[in-house]
């Protein structure tokens, strides 16, 4: 029998589903083929910032502007109806009519099995503008749209032709891990990734693919570090293209695959389609990697980079650059090390720079490092900010090899 909880939300969805239904009554059927029209992605490198207004309204506005219907997933959380209620809340405040979805493994009183296959929550979302999945274990989310087979519920289905018709999907953190078609799953640090590999079922998972199955995403990026991991499942996966989002910080991918940065921080684009590398422990030659800012874009068909308008204007000129001196950064790993070490080396008199990262001597294999080679090419672009001092970098050659780390480590005498 029904609960007294689950009456009460099937009639709330049946309300908003009717209102739904009246507002996209002259929107095109669901269901478009997958090679028809699709909508938006809005990708969040998790710690949105309540007040971070330009990402909270661009997502409002790609679902249509005020009065957006914006169906909200606490899924991942751990107390998923907390975090959905304070997401709706930040949504509404911003123009949207969003709306929970009780659909999630950790929510109390509901059996999200059933919920995720209930045709009048799966309508409510089919027939909404947008949906945001809120951040936390991102495995959370793919066990409550998936059936124990694998195969989709009546609501992953509706989420999908709600896409397809033009809708929205943003999430952050672990929403943004669902994006692509294979997601970090129990991953331990990045050190240790780079170390002992990846496996599917242990570091790996099956995502949710609305990017594409050409393309992996990471978050939290540059405050962690991550890039580091991406290249080992990149290259265990056979992806030849992946984006990395810091926090507060979001990446817009449009219908015509341009990606547009908005936020705090940026984005990392990895390009591995020229790149090689050898069995044994980590390594990989000839991989590029480009640092898009607020307001750069990149076409992932096209491959071209478009700094923004207070960049466009400022490219830089190797004859004049501003750092002289060798560059080496102890932490390659570190908060934000890599996009500094990105900075310097595409306006600096040097045509390389190195970067480390090496464990604890109490570690496995704690006499195993890598070294990070960065190096400008013919092809690498920089651009300068003329308003402030940040700067776009495209196309920078990266290397990494394994190093051993004598050991003991002894004080110099």
């Amino acid at each position: 029998m029904l609960t007294l909880a689950r009456r009460y939300l099937q009639f709330l969805f049946l309300i908003l589903l009717a209102a739904a239904q009246v507002q996209a009554a002259a929107a095109p059927a669901p269901g478009v083929p997958p090679g028809g029209p699709k909508g938006s992605l809005v990708i969040i490198g998790g710690a949105l910032r309540g007040e971070n207004a330009a990402v909270w309204k661009r997502i409002v506005e790609l679902a249509g502007g005020p009065g957006a219907r914006i169906a909200v997933f606490g899924s991942a959380s751990a107390s998923p109806d907390v975090a959905g209620k304070n997401n709706v809340e930040v949504l509404n405040s911003y123009g949207a009519d969003a709306f929970f979805v009780p659909v999630a493994v950790k929510l109390e009183g509901v059996d999200y099995r059933v919920a995720a296959n209930d045709p009048v929550l799966a309508a409510a979302v089919r027939h909404a503008d947008g949906a945001y999945f809120v951040g936390g274990n991102q495995a959370r989310i793919t066990e409550a749209l998936r059936k124990k087979d694998g195969s989709s519920t009546r609501m992953l289905d509706a989420l999908w032709a709600m896409y397809r018709n033009g809708g929205v999907i943003a999430g952050t953190s672990a929403g943004a891990a669902i994006m692509s078609d294979t997601m970090f799953y129990d991953a331990s640090s990045v050190l240790s990734t780079l170390k002992r590999g990846v496996a599917d079922g242990m570091e790996l998972s099956p995502g949710l693919g609305f990017i594409g199955k050409d393309v992996f995403v990471d978050q939290h990026l540059l405050v962690r570090g991550r890039f580091g991991r991406m290249l080992p499942a990149m290259l265990a996966k056979g992806y030849k293209m992946g984006l990395g989002i810091d926090e507060n910080t979001s990446m817009i991918i449009h219908g015509n695959r341009d990606v547009e940065v908005l936020g705090y921080k940026g984005a990392l684009v990895i390009d591995l389609n020229g790149a090689t590398f050898t069995p044994g422990d980590f390594n990989v030659s000839n991989a590029k990697l480009s640092y898009l800012d607020n307001g750069d874009r990149f076409n992932l068909s096209s491959g071209v980079f478009t700094p923004s308008r207070e960049k466009l204007a400022n490219k830089l000129d190797s004859a004049k650059p501003y750092y002289r001196g060798p560059l080496f950064f102890a932490d390659i790993l570190g908060n934000t090390t890599v996009v500094d070490l990105m900075h310097r080396l595409i306006d600096s008199d040097q045509t390389d720079a190195i970067g480390l990262t090496l464990g604890s001597p109490r570690d496995l294999q704690p006499e195993l490092g890598f070294e990070f080679r960065f190096s400008r090419t013919k092809d690498s672009i920089g651009y300068m900010s003329a308003i402030s001092d940040t700067y776009s970098v495209f196309n920078i050659r990266l290397d990494v090899l394994p190093i051993l780390i004598r050991q003991p480590l002894y004080q110099y005498k």
